[in-house]
């Protein structure tokens, strides 16, 4: 089945990519959530004005980038947590959660989709991924405390 990507996928590509996934995704997954639309003629200039955007959101150099990866990975952030006996959090941590705090700490302003999350269960020092540039990925120390 080819696609055209309306928002980015992890793993599968950028905002106005054409790509060909297996029919099954696309129908159950993809589509139905709106993060693609099924490639037609039609579609070819909604695939133009998605890249402009894209364009226009994206860092625009990879010297940029690199310059807001090394202000991030300077950063310790520092993001207060509801939390039982043991240090074990109730709820869970957001990357809406993590973006706001990066910007309150002193970093540039974060798109929530370009936060790689893993599971964060517990308080203490993590470490999430940050895409600024589809060439440059860098590690953000996030310190979860009890709050």
């Amino acid at each position: 089945m080819k696609l055209i990507l309306t928002h980015e996928v992890t793993g599968l590509g950028s905002t106005g990519d054409t790509v060909e996934v297996k029919g099954g995704y696309g129908r159950n997954y993809l589509l139905p959530r709106g993060l693609a639309i099924v490639a037609t003629r039609g579609a070819e200039k909604q695939v133009e004005s998605l890249r402009r955007a894209r364009a226009a959101r994206e860092v625009k150099s990879l010297e940029e980038a690199r310059a807001q990866a090394a202000q991030l990975s300077k950063l310790t952030v520092t993001l207060p947590a509801r939390s039982g006996e043991g240090g074990r959090l109730f709820g869970r941590i957001t990357t809406a959660d993590i973006a706001s705090a990066v910007t309150a700490a002193g970093g540039p302003e974060l798109d929530r989709r370009r936060i790689d999350l893993p599971t964060i269960k517990s308080l203490g020092t993590h470490t999430v991924t940050v895409r600024v540039h589809p060439e440059v990925a860098v590690p953000v120390t996030l310190d979860v405390v009890a709050g």
